[in-house]
């Protein structure tokens, strides 16, 4: 009977397998959850899911499938929260609760459809507009046997439907990005290995040497599992990355906590004969660029971060830096770089629908050899693959 819901999933592009649909028919079968939408949403979703990128995916693909009420209009409609604010609770008695007049799942529809259409106000204690404290179907603190609750608490539990925010809203892969969802993916790119001392009991070492020795205890001990991959970020700053502080700011904060072998530097626009490390003092504590080249070892994973949004004569023509006369153009450093170090990418924050209209975009895009992404969760998982392989 879910075979519908297994397809609607696939068609939202959410990698389900035969295997994990075969697990949620199992749980099913053992009456694992009880017959409630709310508590099979859940067991679909830890059974059929791997990926917390998906969640948004897949709250559409169940709405869709289970008539949900934000796939009904093409662009769900804004609420002005004043419509919603509750000042009155509604009393009424069972013969009035008896006489309000229940439209139907599709008529509801239609109808909170046309009040979205003409509704230009508040309301409360009414019987007809998006409200509250009434008995119209649309809003909350009223009462309606088959009602949709719009924002709010529940109360009556009389409800048909409730339209509030999907809970993981911000895992869409074309979303801006916070910083847990930052980490989430950035995480792809870690690797652990034992490194140093053998400090940590190793529980599955000491078993079989232990069964190997006739019974006899013999504990051993095996190093720290430590994330071993070596980070190199260089961050543009100043200028048109000045619009994109907040996102730069959380990416930053992001790939610090999940890289503990991470070393940054700070360029303006294009990565010259020298770096920085303190905005405050950039002309004061420079580090030669040649000194950076030669500090890290050649499996280091390189990240460039900048909007790549400049006149093309700051790439390709010596003296093209805004700052001063440089000797060498810019991109003749951009393949030093990525001579050194392999595995590099270019992560930008500018929206990458506006790339093609940048011509220093397209340059430092070809000196990349294409590795730019965009500063989204699509971007930064297809960013973490190429630096993985």
């Amino acid at each position: 009977m879910l075979i519908d819901f297994f397809f609607t999933l696939k068609d939202a592009k959410i990698p389900v397998s035969i295997k994990e649909f075969l697990v949620l028919l199992e749980a099913m079968q053992k009456n694992v959850i009880s017959p409630s939408l709310d508590d099979f949403y859940f067991l679909s979703r830890t059974t059929l899911v791997k990926d917390e990128a998906h969640y948004d995916k897949f709250d559409k693909a169940f709405g869709l499938y289970f008539r949900g009420i934000e796939t009904i209009f093409e662009k769900t409609p804004e609420i002005p929260l004043d419509w919603l604010a509750k000042r009155l609770e509604r009393e009424l008695t069972p013969e009035q609760k008896a006489a309000i007049e229940k439209f139907g799942y599709d008529k509801l529809m239609d109808r909170l459809k046309q009040l979205l259409e003409e509704q230009k106000e508040r309301h409360e204690g009414g019987n007809r507009w998006i409200g509250t404290g009434g008995t119209s179907p649309f809003g909350n603190g009223g009462t309606n046997p088959e009602g949709i609750r719009i924002g709010g608490k529940g109360g009556n539990r009389s409800a048909v439907k409730v339209w509030e925010a999907r809970a993981f809203r911000d895992y869409d892969d074309e979303r801006e990005l916070g910083t847990r969802n930052i980490k989430v993916a950035l995480r792809r790119l870690r690797r652990f290995a034992r490194e140093g001392a053998a400090e940590e009991f190793a529980l599955d070492d000491t078993i079989r040497a232990t069964a190997s020795n006739a019974g006899y205890l013999d504990i051993k001990m095996q190093p720290e599992r430590r994330n071993n991959i070596k980070v190199l970020m260089l961050l543009d700053v100043g200028g048109t990355m000045d619009d994109h502080i907040a996102r730069t700011e959380e990416l930053f904060s992001a790939a610090k906590t999940e890289f503990k072998n991470m070393e940054f530097f700070y360029f303006h626009n294009c990565v010259y004969d020298y770096l920085w490390k303190n905005n405050r003092r950039r002309h004061a504590e420079k580090f030669p660029t040649w000194d950076v080249l030669r500090k890290y070892p050649p499996d280091t994973k390189l990240i460039f971060v900048g909007d790549a949004t400049m006149s093309p004569y700051e790439v390709l023509a010596p003296g093209g830096s805004v700052e001063y006369n440089n000797e060498e153009a810019g991109a003749e450093w951009l393949q030093r770089f990525t001579s050194t170090f392999p595995k590099f990418i270019w992560l930008n924050p500018e929206p990458e629908s506006l790339w093609q209209y940048r011509q220093s975009i397209s340059v430092i895009r070809q000196i990349m050899n294409n590795r730019m992404f965009p500063v989204t969760i699509e971007g930064l998982e297809r960013g973490m693959r190429m630096l993985s392989k």
